[in-house]
């Protein structure tokens, strides 16, 4: 069974940047694709973001330029959402997805504000 446990997240003023992490465990086998998706405020959930196997990342067109998705050098079963000038537009839950199993995090909270 795949489990999959985030940290990180808060409240940051404009412009600023946090990093969510992201850790998968259980019966998995290499380096797992994992997304990233969020939910605002009265929105639907939406994709934020991609990491294949090989490491091949695709962003959204909202936070291309200002988010990064990587994997940890020592442990590929972690990933990060580095996010940078956040804008209160990207306040939302911010869910991590384990693709090949559909498996979600329990998502984390994101408030930008001033």
């Amino acid at each position: 069974q795949v489990q999959i446990v985030q940290s990180g997240g808060g409240l940051v003023q404009p412009g600023r940047s946090l990093r969510l992490s992201c850790v998968v465990s259980g019966s998995i086998l290499g380096f797992p694709a994992m997304a990233w998706y969020r939910q605002g405020p009265g929105k639907q959930r939406e994709l934020v973001g991609t990491i294949s196997g090989g490491d091949s990342v695709v962003y959204a067109d909202s936070v291309k330029g200002r988010f990064a998705i990587t994997r940890d050098s020592s442990n590929k079963r972690t990933v990060y959402l580095q996010m940078n000038n956040l804008k209160p537009e990207d306040t939302a839950i911010y869910y991590c997805n384990h693709l090949a199993t559909d498996t979600w995090g329990q998502g984390t909270q994101v408030t930008v504000s001033s």
